[in-house]
């Protein structure tokens, strides 16, 4: 098993992004989440920001919705769909890229990366938000082998030897654009459905979610109803004091 994620070099250059994307990179000490929607308003959409990190994969991009607030953060299940589609095209089939509710990216069960998403502070629910910003983390590497307990992990150690950072995020541009596409023809349901069809599975127990992007889980024992926004919030992928997934 190899000790790094990338081929040698991986830092160094940029990625092919397709046709109407900008790409702004930042030192390793940066903040994609952050930085992007500090600029999201002027950069306008499709403006990536990547940090060269060397143990994480992080990068955010701009998006601009023609819907309001309450139903353009769907845009976070599109967005989640690509994040997942950009790390299976390099995973063996057999092992399984999904989601935990609403934000959490797993492979093979195991913690590898998370979601944000972002709007304008004091948009109201029924207004057109200017900008929304996807922020994405895929753990590069643990450097080190996986421990009893643990509950992450990293592309490293987990087969992706000859993947690195670059190429995650262009195919992430890719699969993004294919969304939106389909999002056009389709509407925002389709990217709900596909998002459902990764989400972690509990026995007896069936999701959907609403056109606010709520999530409802109906059982034997009734349903519930579950806050995007507050779950959103409490980003419990992210380890606060590393700023990495959490281990």
């Amino acid at each position: 098993m190899a000790a790094g994620v990338a081929r040698s070099g991986d830092l160094r250059r940029e990625p092919a992004l397709p046709p109407g994307f900008s790409l702004v990179t930042l030192r390793e000490s940066g903040d994609a989440f952050a930085h992007a929607q500090a600029i999201a308003a002027e950069a306008g959409a499709a403006t990536l920001v990547w940090v060269r990190r060397f143990d994480i994969v992080e990068f955010a991009v701009v998006l601009e919705p023609d819907a309001i607030l309450a139903e353009a953060r769907l845009a976070h299940y599109l967005a989640m769909n690509a994040l997942a589609d950009a790390l299976a095209v390099h995973s063996p089939p057999e092992r399984p890229v999904m989601f935990r509710w609403p934000d959490a990216l797993t492979y093979d069960l195991g913690l590898i990366g998370g979601g944000r998403l972002g709007w304008p502070a004091g948009c109201p629910e029924q207004a057109v938000p200017d900008w929304l910003v996807f922020g994405a983390m895929v753990r590069a590497s643990t450097m080190s082998p996986f421990e009893p307990g643990r509950i992450g992990v990293g592309m490293a150690e987990e087969g992706f030897e000859e993947v690195d950072a670059v190429d995650l995020i262009e195919a992430f541009a890719r699969h993004l654009m294919l969304g939106v596409s389909r999002w056009q023809e389709e509407g925002a349901r389709a990217a709900v459905r596909r998002w459902l069809d990764r989400l972690e599975k509990v026995t007896g127990v069936r999701h959907g979610i609403e056109p606010d992007g709520d999530l409802v889980a109906t059982s034997q024992a009734g349903s519930e109803r579950k806050s995007l926004v507050e779950a959103l919030a409490k980003m419990d992928w992210l380890d606060r004091e590393s700023g990495a997934p959490k281990l």
